[in-house]
């Protein structure tokens, strides 16, 4: 009789009305500005699924985040590549239930099976990119093709980096001749030297903030993520994007779900909605970010499509590599990090 009880006590509980709510919820984790509210809206329209969107403005403030938390109270999060690698060492992320999936074909097979993630038993590519020089045409006559002209004497004051630790790290080594993903001590000394000499010249390290004093003409060039250039190239004709010879980063932000989520079918009913190409179209005219959906694709106009900060070539992308987590290598970057910021 007592087990009884109890039985319909859970019964009851789950009928009841709190429930109901929490189970018709979503809490997504992303980058800010990367998903438009009308999308969220059209989704909550669609299944009745209310989502409550969180934000953060780098990989290492949401991992921090997740971490402390053991990775609770968020549904979906959206890492960039290398990130997923260290949070699945942390064993925060679940497996994606492939059978619940729809829309994979529309997927550009070129943005599956990364190194992070060979297979994506835990990824679904969102957004993807590359690392370049946004520069203003006015202020900078001679073509941009080198990572050395961020050391030019002549634009000094006029020089914004990336205020990443591996952006700015990885294009230095880059410009140096080295792997963006090196494990050697010695080169990763010579690109913190270098940073250092540059500080002369350099008008900040900067994210978000950079967008507008390029906008506004405030700097000559800008270390940036494709996306973010396009914006600003949008607002202001006067700018142009370019992707140096010695090469860099592609990188690739995808949606993952937390181990401990608590609405795992609302969570793959999202990536769902997301994985529809029309879905997928309006997000990337929204963010001007590249979509790794083919059928997004088809639906946008040459505008985007024709673009080369958007839809870069094959030459430009061969010469691009993605980031991979260094393990405990990284506390060297983190080490040269601290000693760039403080001179």
């Amino acid at each position: 009789m007592k087990k009884l009880l109890v039985a319909l006590v859970a019964l009851l509980i789950a009928a009841s009305p709190a429930f109901a709510e929490e189970a018709k919820e979503l809490n997504v984790f992303s980058w800010s500005e990367y998903i438009p509210q009308e999308v969220v809206n059209g989704f909550t329209k669609e299944t009745g699924i209310k989502v409550v969107l969180s934000t953060y403005e780098s990989n290492e403030a949401m991992y921090a985040k997740l971490k402390l938390l053991g990775a609770k109270g968020y549904d979906l999060v959206v890492p960039s590549g290398y990130f997923v690698e260290v949070m699945a060492q942390d064993n925060l992320l679940a497996k994606l239930d492939k059978s619940k999936i729809k829309g994979l074909g529309n997927l550009d097979p070129a943005s599956l099976n990364q190194p992070f993630d060979k297979g994506n038993a835990l990824t679904i590519p969102y957004m993807w990119g590359t690392v370049g020089i946004l520069y203003n045409t006015t202020m900078v006559e001679e073509p941009v093709t080198s990572w050395g002209i961020l050391w030019d004497e002549k634009y000094a004051g006029q020089i914004w980096m990336y205020d990443s630790v591996r952006d700015s790290i990885g294009i230095t080594l880059k410009y140096l001749g080295y792997d963006l993903n090196t494990r050697s001590e010695a080169e990763i000394a010579e690109a913190r030297d270098l940073l250092i000499a540059q500080k002369p010249l350099r008008k900040g390290f900067g994210t978000d903030n950079m967008r507008a004093s390029m906008i506004n003409g405030k700097a000559a060039m800008a270390v940036i993520y494709s996306g973010d250039a396009f914006v600003c190239m949008d607002e202001n004709e006067d700018l142009a994007y370019a992707v140096p010879e010695e090469g860099s980063n592609v990188w690739f932000d995808n949606v993952v779900i937390p181990k401990s989520a608590k609405n795992i079918e609302a969570a793959h009913a999202f990536i769902n909605f997301l994985n529809d190409g029309a879905i997928a179209a309006r997000n990337t005219e929204y963010i001007y970010y590249s979509t790794p959906n083919q059928a997004a694709m088809d639906r946008l106009d040459e505008y985007f499509t024709g673009s080369e900060t958007y839809n870069p070539p094959k030459e430009v992308l061969d010469r691009c590599t993605v980031f991979h987590d260094l393990g405990d290598f990284v506390s060297v970057y983190n080490e040269a990090w601290n000693a760039i910021k403080m001179k």
